[in-house]
């Protein structure tokens, strides 16, 4: 409550003084504020270069956070190296994560928690990525009802290559001056752009960007998009626009609709120009202008264009509503569900020979968890094929266990009875709103 108390005045300051940069911050930062981070900070996460684990940070946490708060305070704190790891992409290949420390952590949550009040008041409604109380489903019902109430006709489908690893730290430090300036926060920041990163023996010193995985990269990768892209469209390109546009972004993933054939044209010729100049590029083949006019689709499907765009997992699409009216809906992307039956496929072959009762409540998991996120307005279709399919492949591998181990799909039906998996539903109920649905 008290540490809440004090987001509060500071994100009161912010709003009034909306020019204004604060250089004194960090006296905020006592026992109380860097307890409270160490509770918000996860303790099943992977462990860093120190391999300290939040258990063993926990047996003399009093005194390791005091300790810590000394060596903040003091200007002492050193930030370890991040350990790199990778995980697989849904295109095969591999994105690179950071992992800190248990104690890292720790830090960096405290300067979120000084630092999102602030920026909360500057970032703009249709930034949705990483932000509290903001989530993929909201932007996605808001790029649908953006295209809906202003007849979005034409889509720009942009993907920043390799975004978090060519932030430009000189740019992202004259952006942070704009709003804060306090020498302690400020040296921490730096401190964290200049860690090393450890890749198995291997330490490297990066000059650009930010690593994924970091508690404090979204918050830096927010502040840096919100001045190079989302400032500069409500500024500079809304106002030249010759009809209706609109942005919508998450994180680095971003969409624009465009009413007028023009506008998008002459923002996709520029659009690139200012990535460059602030040390980002846009991908050649996945950065595209999509002609989202619903009455040219079949003859734009004859010729061979794109009609539909991706966006956070899903394919947005026109469809008829049960009025015969139409509509923009949305269904899970091919990619997104070839990813999620592989997944599966996988899990069913590796885990055939444990109990029945083991994997069919770890199955449940992953499919209740695919709803969770999938499970919107509109894309029942989807949803009910993974179910489907879900156990197909069950039934296949329980039934390559061994050379006698053949199930007939009848006794396979009975034990679903019995073991029924997780059935298809519904999480998000997206609703228009009342200017779209007169279209």
């Amino acid at each position: 409550m008290f540490v809440s108390t004090k987001q509060q005045q500071i994100a009161e300051l912010a709003r009034k003084h909306a020019e204004v940069s604060f250089t004194s911050l960090h006296h905020h930062i006592d026992y109380a504020w860097l307890f409270t981070a160490y509770q918000l900070t996860r303790k099943d996460g992977a462990v860093g270069v120190d391999r300290v684990t939040a258990t063993m940070y926990e047996q003399n946490l009093e005194s390791n956070l005091q300790d810590l708060l000394c060596r903040v305070k003091s200007g002492r704190y050193r930030a370890p190296a991040i350990r790199r790891v990778y995980i697989p992409k849904g295109d095969g290949k591999q994105r690179p994560l950071g992992i800190p420390t248990f104690e890292d952590k720790i830090v960096q949550r405290a300067v979120v928690m000084l630092l999102e009040p602030i920026y909360e008041q500057d970032f703009h409604p249709a930034s949705f990525g990483f932000r509290p109380g903001r989530s993929a489903h909201q932007a996605l019902q808001y790029v649908r009802d953006k295209i809906m109430e202003q007849r979005g006709q034409w889509i720009l489908d942009v993907d920043i290559q390799k975004y978090f690893d060519t932030i430009n730290h000189t740019y992202l430090r004259k952006f942070l001056d704009r709003r804060v300036r306090d020498g302690v926060i400020r040296r921490l920041i730096d401190k964290w752009l200049r860690a090393g990163i450890l890749e198995g023996n291997q330490l490297t010193k990066p000059s650009q960007g930010t690593p994924q995985g970091g508690v404090i990269s979204p918050l830096l990768a927010n502040i840096y998009l919100h001045y190079v892209l989302d400032e500069w469209f409500e500024c500079a390109v809304r106002p030249r626009m010759r009809g209706h546009c609109s942005l919508t972004r998450f994180a680095d993933d971003f969409v624009m609709v465009f009413e007028d054939y023009r506008d998008c044209y002459r923002v996709q010729k520029v659009l690139g120009q200012r990535f460059i100049k602030y040390g980002l590029t846009l991908h050649p083949d996945k950065t595209r202008r999509v002609d989202f006019r619903f009455r040219y689709r079949k003859m734009n499907i004859q010729r061979g264009k794109v009609v539909n765009f991706d966006f956070l997992g899903f394919t947005h699409h026109w469809g008829k509503s049960r009025l015969g009216k139409f509509v923009v809906r949305q269904k899970t992307a091919k990619g997104r569900l070839a990813k999620a039956l592989k997944a599966i496929n996988l899990f069913c072959k590796v885990n055939r020979h444990r109990p029945l009762i083991e994997q069919w409540t770890r199955l449940n998991k992953r499919l209740i968890g695919h709803y969770a996120y999938f499970g919107i307005t509109g894309n029942s279709k989807s949803i009910r094929g993974l179910h489907y399919k879900a156990q197909r492949l069950w039934h296949k591998w329980l039934g390559r266990r061994s050379r006698k181990s053949y199930i007939p799909w009848k006794r396979f039906a009975l034990l679903l009875r019995r073991l029924p998996l997780a059935a298809p539903k519904i999480y998000h109920q997206y609703y228009m709103s009342h200017q779209a649905a007169k279209q």
